[in-house]
């Protein structure tokens, strides 16, 4: 990244380029848990969590589901699946353990008797896993925020999932997942102009996020909201196929608008449906005159994993590059904290 002036109170910077290493410790910590369920006693696997921490659940389905067994659920609310009970595999993902949402949600999950994992760094919800017998991987302390956690966070379930024997071969999507990502952090940190010219493209214009499919759109939906908290600017997201079957249609008017405040991110990778390349290509053609540019990144890495974590974690670089280009401290998100104080006071 661009060396520059802006404050970074919580280390922002130095966490995410911590990513590679910490998806390789996570994926230790998360080996060899006792009390987990046998592979014949599950028939549906639900992830909670929200924000930084519900990025988990959205990688879970979007990178295991495809080869599961059984179902993958991502539940972000305060309600929990009405179906959820003594055959279903709960992980609650908290990097605070006190996300009033995921907290409640589990404490449900474990009346109706479904098995549960806790993934957190203490809180009420350590507290109650450790109550319920239920096994607990700790999330470390020199994580600054949960958007920075997202190997710490998104990486125990999937070895889990493979200790029970509904996703084999998890050990060495981490490893293969590893290897790019160090790649790629070495490249961006030695001053690849990938960034800074992604970062200048966008501007203060709005970016517009798409990617291709499960894995595209986790990883469109992350860049959308590191963009929120760290760079403090609006930004959206969609995905291919279904953006060709509504959002399209929305550019039909106002050109003069759009062309001047939209700019469009495509995230590629290599398991695109053939059909999903032709739609990307299609959409570029028929919005090229209403936004101010189309951007286009490619993932690295061999596996689905290793592509989803690729792209986020160009993502996340590139959103602190547009915060400190405005000056802006990407740690602290004062809106967050006013809406939690405000919940608490009633």
């Amino acid at each position: 990244m661009a060396t520059t002036s802006a404050t970074d109170s919580f280390g922002m910077v130095e966490a995410t380029a911590a990513l590679p290493d910490q998806v390789a410790a996570a994926g230790e910590r998360a080996q060899g848990l006792p009390g987990l369920p046998a592979f014949e006693d599950i028939q549906s696997v639900v992830v909670l969590g929200m924000g930084g921490s519900g990025i988990a659940g959205d990688l879970v389905a979007a990178v295991a589901q495809p080869f599961m067994p059984v179902p993958v659920v991502v539940a972000k609310s305060y309600e929990l699946p009405a179906f959820v009970g003594e055959g279903t595999l709960v992980f609650a993902v908290s990097f605070s353990g006190d996300t009033e949402e995921t907290v409640e949600a589990a404490s449900e999950a474990a009346v109706q008797g479904a098995k549960i994992v806790a993934v957190s760094r203490g809180g009420e919800l350590t507290r109650l896993a450790k109550a319920w017998g239920a096994p607990v991987v700790p999330v470390p302390d020199d994580i600054p925020v949960p958007r920075a956690g997202v190997g710490a966070l998104a990486v125990p379930p999937l070895i889990v999932l493979e200790d029970i024997g509904l996703f084999p071969g998890a050990r060495q999507w981490v490893a293969e997942a590893v290897r790019s990502l160090n790649a790629r952090r070495d490249d961006l940190a030695g001053g690849s102009p990938l960034v800074t010219d992604l970062a200048r493209a966008i501007g203060r214009t709005i970016p517009l996020i798409y990617g291709g499919g499960s894995i595209g759109g986790v990883a469109a939906m992350r860049w959308k909201t590191q963009m929120n908290e760290n760079a403090k600017l609006p930004a959206f997201w969609n995905a291919q196929p279904e953006l060709c079957h509504n959002e399209i249609a929305g550019w039909g008017q106002h050109g003069d608008l759009t062309r001047q405040a939209i700019t469009i991110v495509a995230l590629r990778h290599d398991f695109e449906h053939p059909q999903v390349m032709r739609r990307f290509e299609l959409v570029f053609r028929m919005v090229d005159e209403a936004v101010a540019g189309i951007l286009e990144v490619r993932a690295r890495g061999e596996g689905q994993l290793a592509q989803l974590l690729d792209l986020m974690l160009v993502g996340d670089f590139v959103s602190l590059q547009l915060a400190m280009n405005e000056g802006i401290d990407p740690g602290p998100v004062p809106a967050l904290d006013e809406i939690k104080i405000a919940l608490k006071e009633g």
